[in-house]
C-alpha cells in the first residue's frame, strides 16, 4: 500500500506566503536605505558636511562609512580621487592642532585609495597623481623605532620622516612601511645616551622663557 507523502512520515512545512514576501519586502527596503545612506553620507567638494579640507577638487568623492579624518584643512584631495569606504586620513597627531601654513597631506588627481587604508601624515606626506591603491594599505610618516632591544617598542621614541609617493604607482592590497633597521656599528647603550641626551635637551627647551 501507498502511503501519501507526510500522513505517517515526516510532515512537510507548509510555505507561509505572507511570511516570504514580508522578509523580501524588508530586505529590499534593508538595501534601498543602505543605498541611499551611501549616496548622502559621502563626502565631495559639493557637499562637505562638517569636514573642511584645506583643497578638495572636482568630481573626488570619500565614501560612507568614513574612516577617521582630522586635521582637514592641512589635507589637499585632487580632482577625480575615489576614496573608498572605512579609509583614514589624517594630519597631525591628534586633532584641533595648529600645524602652520603649509599642507601636511597632499593626494593628488585621480587617487584610488581602497577600503579601510590608512594615510597618516605627521609630518609630509605626498602622493602621486594615478596612484591607486588596494584595499588595507597603510602610508604613514611616523614607524617605530627598534633600536634598544632592552626596552619595549612602545617605549621607544618614534622615527618620523616624509614620504613621497611618486605618480602611477600601484601599491597591493595590505601593504605597509617594513621595519626600519639599526645602523651598522651602533650600540644598545649610545642609542640609550642619545635618547636621554635628547630627553635633557627637550627639557632644558621647556624651560627657557
Amino acid at each position: 500500500m501507498r502511503v501519501p507523502p507526510g500522513e505517517y512520515g515526516e510532515r512537510v512545512p507548509k510555505k507561509n506566503t505572507f511570511s516570504s514576501w514580508w522578509g523580501r519586502l524588508v530586505q529590499r527596503a534593508v538595501h534601498a536605505g543602505w543605498a541611499w545612506l551611501q549616496r548622502t553620507g559621502s563626502v565631495t567638494a559639493e557637499r562637505p558636511g562638517r569636514f573642511r579640507f584645506g583643497a578638495m577638487g572636482t568630481d573626488t568623492r570619500l565614501a560612507f562609512p568614513l574612516g577617521t579624518v582630522f586635521g582637514e584643512p592641512w589635507i589637499h584631495l585632487g580632482s577625480h580621487c575615489i576614496i573608498g569606504e572605512q579609509v583614514t586620513l589624517t594630519a597631525g597627531l591628534m586633532p584641533d592642532l595648529d600645524l602652520g601654513a603649509e599642507p601636511i597631506l597632499r593626494i593628488g588627481d585621480g587617487v584610488v585609495l581602497g577600503r579601510g587604508s590608512h594615510v597618516i601624515a605627521d609630518t609630509t606626506v605626498t602622493i602621486g597623481s594615478d596612484c591607486y591603491f588596494g584595499p588595507y594599505v597603510y602610508v604613514t610618516s611616523t614607524n617605530h623605532s627598534y633600536d634598544d632591544p632592552h626596552q619595549p617598542i612602545g617605549k621607544q621614541w618614534p622615527r618620523m620622516d616624509p614620504v613621497s609617493i611618486g605618480p602611477g604607482c600601484w601599491i597591493g592590497t595590505g601593504a605597509r612601511p617594513a621595519p626600519v633597521p639599526i645602523p651598522d656599528g651602533v650600540t644598545p647603550e649610545q642609542l640609550l645616551a642619545l635618547a636621554e641626551w635628547d630627553a635633557e635637551g627637550a627639557g632644558e627647551s621647556a624651560q627657557r622663557p
